[in-house]
């Protein structure tokens, strides 16, 4: 495993990571997250992701509860929660001071740990002016809850004007960003975010690096195997979108198959390393119902230094023409 500093910061992470997103408390049990959480320890993973809107709280706990029995060291682990969707009451979600501090404390209970070490804005909220956002995230690191605070599909303006107020105030800004980033989605990570890497040394936590599975090829043609994300029910929109709205991504992800064999690797192990090209991805996010395809995810690392400048212009001439985001 490779580990990367997180931003300007001196906290190293695994270049893969492991979340929690969908899987724990909707797919997967307490026994089985266990299982995943040890195949990806073994594996070198030492970031591992979650929300508290996850399962509304049950991802949280579940989590919390397998470290508990699994007995690893604190300080061998680098865990991240958000904050921002916690509840239906009119005071439960978004980013004021109010919600940052008792989201947060929900989040440190369900976890059963005395604190995290990012703690990330899972989305910007226009109703809340960054600067109370900006205090709120540096009262909590003050009490010691976390260790460091990022954002969540932030844009660079929003990032710009948290940065502004930091430093005005001579409080801590936002030491990572975590945004969609995959062969489909890249103009925030690549066009966007491209001014501020080197004024502010913006860390990157991405997810979706599989584009919600379609760059597995698994949904070649639009079908949807039993027991796959877009089964779900809670995901049949999504479905509808990505594989009938978006087609021609789907029908990309077959050209992109003979540039895998050429590499002697999986369609995914492709995706996850052509993310990894990309220097300013401090870590990407992955997720995962099975122990194998933990193992096959990992295995993207030995990918990495096989993908040359020319085939990065292959994979770029056949999935730039579907990029939408």
């Amino acid at each position: 495993m490779e580990y990367r500093r997180l931003g300007n910061t001196g906290l190293k992470v695994s270049a893969l990571s492991f979340g929690a997103w969908v899987t724990f408390g909707t797919q997967v049990p307490l026994q089985q997250a266990k299982e995943l959480l040890q195949a990806s320890r073994d594996a070198g993973v030492n970031f591992f992701d979650n929300a508290e809107v996850y399962a509304k709280g049950k991802a949280e706990e579940i989590m919390g509860q397998a470290f508990k029995e699994l007995g690893w060291k604190r300080s061998d682990l680098v865990i991240s929660t958000k904050v921002f969707w916690g509840g239906e009451g009119p005071n439960d979600s978004g980013l004021s001071r109010k919600h940052i501090i008792e989201g947060t404390k929900a989040s440190l209970t369900r976890l059963q740990l005395d604190y995290v070490d990012v703690l990330f804005c899972h989305r910007p909220d226009p109703n809340t002016p960054i600067e109370e956002t900006v205090r709120a995230m540096n009262w909590v690191i003050d009490q010691g809850w976390a260790l460091y605070w990022g954002t969540s599909e932030w844009s660079a303006e929003q990032l710009q004007e948290a940065w502004r107020v930091s430093e005005r105030l001579g409080l801590i800004g936002p030491a990572c960003e975590q945004p969609e980033y995959n062969m489909f989605a890249r103009k925030k990570v690549e066009q966007e975010f491209k001014p501020i890497y080197e004024s502010h040394g913006l860390g990157l936590t991405t997810w979706s690096p599989l584009a919600s599975g379609i760059l597995t090829g698994k949904y070649s043609g639009g079908s949807v195997p039993e027991g796959s994300r877009f089964a779900l029910t809670d995901y049949k929109s999504m479905a509808e979108k990505k594989l009938v709205q978006k087609r021609a991504q789907v029908d990309a992800v077959d050209q992109l198959k003979p540039i895998a064999e050429q590499l002697g690797c999986s369609l995914a192990q492709l995706a996850l390393a052509w993310c990894l090209k990309n220097p300013h991805v401090s870590t990407v996010i992955t997720g995962s119902t099975r122990v194998e395809q933990i193992k096959e995810n990992m295995a993207a690392m030995q990918v990495v230094p096989k993908i040359t400048d020319e085939l990065l212009k292959k994979i770029h001439d056949i999935t730039e023409p579907t990029i939408t985001a």
